[in-house]
């Protein structure tokens, strides 16, 4: 079967597509990024001839509109938007939507004389050989033009600036190759083709699709909708970009869209900052109980899944479905509330989150749990727990969207608490405590899953840093405290061990600058010496603990086996087994306490 058609259309004929809606560029799909310099190398191209490549559609399918009459598809355009944008920037004179969201012109410049094209700019605009903006001459009367720049540049070559004028106002006339995807290929497919025909390698994903599912459809609203979600997700990151829209986006503001998030301009929390992917997936996931976003691109697509046929009411209805996700994902209470669920877990900091899947079901449990009516007491114990579980077991690490669809649909069928106690019989059992996650602590990277749920375990605990008699875990986590060796790595390193002998999860903890720069490079039982001297004395040489009931207490909370104190480089193999041992208990008691 012919997946695909390829036909070379004139410029002029692709921008008329653009003008009348015939090939949908959704307006902030994604923000026109080139720099004017391309814009202007693009028209030199055009100008000598030279081949753009082509720009990539996949056509809507038909849709069964409720008089049982066909619409006919709209062109999406997947690949070549900063191409064709560039094209309605420099030849129609169109506003583009630059990276900071602004309206702006582009306005391309042309020497006749020289054949010459440059970005516009005060320098041209005093220089009368140039022709300021070709988009003004090539929509404009040629003769009048010519008339005018041969009056104010009576000495040129005026058959060679005829020539040069003719050239430019006929890059509309140039072509440029199309590439039409055939309306009924799923996602998957045309994912590939747009992967093996994009030279860059560039990995188009199912988000990007949903994406410009939503920005093309205007009738439903899909363009202001695609704004919020963009909106929403700069606003997060980076808050005083709330100026940019109310200066640059006026339509919008008086939106009740714009209303739902306008709290993120006073928001300087950072522990979840999802992009358009998350906030997309969570939404769909929430209120449509699926897990694949090639379903969301389908239903917005009209698709029946039982006829095979495209309707308008199933986008209508999807439409507004996936309004409601959206409107549940960035209200203020929902997305504040379960943060401070997650921060009652103990991940207080985005470091301690490597998995965005995780975090991003976990919102999706507690949006479906509330819609549920599920008693809010018991919905924080289920996320809490949910969260560490799926973190300490990898579930959304390998095929993500599969896992989704999967616990979507067993949380819809069941009671949330018969299914979470499925999963930690089936893959939190006392195998996994005592054996697995003690095996799984035998690693040297800092960034380990479980390393992090071990930390937000002694953050829930309220544990103190190594060797500190005040300064909290948390604190050191927030305020940028180092995590060092209890057998420090210059000692290490001086007995020949290499870095992934040195560098252990199970020789990590989180000590005060000051404390680690006087343990120096000493062997436990030498630095521990030391600790014991201080509290015989009663003098602060190491750190402030000055009763040895102080110090147990430290080692215990931080799951440092007292055998340490008497530990030199013979004990180190020992030492990390005893400690793999005690994180592992401590994260078992943690999890059974949320």
């Amino acid at each position: 079967m012919q997946k695909y058609s390829v036909n070379q259309h004139l410029i002029e004929t692709i921008l008329a597509w653009v003008k009348s809606g015939e090939i949908a560029i959704p307006e902030i799909q994604r923000p026109f990024v080139w720099d004017s310099s391309k814009v202007r190398d693009l028209m030199d191209s055009l100008y000598q001839g030279y081949p753009v490549g082509y720009v990539i559609a996949w056509r809507n399918p038909n849709i069964k509109l409720k008089d049982g009459s066909l619409s006919e598809g709209k062109k999406v355009l997947i690949d070549g938007q900063q191409r064709i944008t560039a094209l309605t920037a420099a030849i129609l004179g169109q506003y583009v939507i630059n990276k900071t969201y602004q309206r702006v012109k582009i306005k391309i410049a042309f020497n006749p004389i020289e054949e010459r094209f440059e970005v516009q700019n005060p320098a041209i605009l005093k220089d009368k050989v140039w022709l300021h903006d070709i988009s003004e001459t090539i929509n404009g009367d040629l003769f009048e033009i010519a008339d005018n720049y041969f009056e104010i540049n009576p000495d040129v070559d005026k058959k060679h600036v005829r020539s040069a004028f003719s050239n430019l106002i006929n890059i509309p006339k140039k072509q440029i190759g199309l590439i039409e995807l055939s309306p009924d290929l799923d996602i998957e497919t045309v994912t590939e083709i747009f992967i093996r025909i994009n030279s860059k390698g560039v990995v188009l994903s199912q988000a990007d699709f949903a994406m410009s599912k939503i920005a093309a459809d205007t009738e439903n609203g899909g363009n202001k909708l695609r704004k919020t979600i963009d909106y929403f997700c700069h606003l997060a990151i980076a808050p005083d970009f709330y100026k940019h829209i109310v200066d640059n986006d006026k339509e919008f503001t008086k939106s009740d869209l714009f209303q739902k998030i306008q709290w993120l301009k006073t928001d300087n929390e950072d522990l979840y900052d999802p992009d358009y992917n998350d906030l997309i997936r969570v939404a769909f996931t929430s209120q449509f109980n699926r897990g694949k976003l090639s379903d969301l691109v389908s239903l917005l697509s009209g698709r029946n899944f039982e006829t095979r046929t495209f309707e308008e009411e199933i986008v209508q209805r999807s439409f507004i479905t996936l309004k409601k996700g959206v409107n549940n994902f960035i209200n203020e209470t929902n997305f504040k509330r379960f943060l401070m669920i997650v921060k009652s877990a103990g991940f207080i900091s985005p470091k301690l989150i490597r998995s965005k899947n995780a975090i991003n079901f976990a919102y999706i449990v507690y949006l479906k749990l509330k819609e549920l009516g599920v008693n809010s007491v018991a919905i924080e114990s289920y996320i809490r727990r949910w969260l560490v579980y799926s973190i300490l077991t990898g579930r959304y690490s390998g095929s993500p969207e599969s896992s989704f669809d999967f616990d979507i649909k067993q949380i819809s069928q069941k009671p949330f608490d018969e299914y979470l106690r499925e999963k930690e019989e089936g893959e939190l059992s006392n195998a996994f405590w005592n054996a697995s996650l003690p095996q799984s602590l035998d690693t040297s990277v800092a960034s380990s899953p479980y390393f992090h749920v071990f930390l937000a375990a002694q953050v829930k605990a309220n544990d103190k840093g190594f060797l500190s008699k005040d300064i909290l875990i948390s604190d050191l986590i927030s305020l940028r405290g180092d995590i060092h060796h209890l057998f420090p790595k210059d000692y290490l390193k001086k007995h020949g061990l290499d870095r992934s002998k040195y560098n252990q999860i199970a020789n990590y903890v989180y000590m005060q600058s000051e404390i680690n720069i006087k343990v120096g490079s000493k062997s436990p039982n030498d630095y521990f010496e030391l600790i014991k001297t201080q509290i015989q004395d009663d003098k602060r040489q190491v750190s402030g603990l000055l009763t040895e009931q102080e110090l147990i207490d430290n080692l215990k909370m931080n799951c440092v086996p007292t055998e340490l104190m008497e530990m030199g480089i013979n004990d180190y193999q020992n030492f990390l087994t005893l400690r793999r041992k005690l994180m592992a208990t401590k994260m078992k008691e943690y999890y059974f306490s949320l």
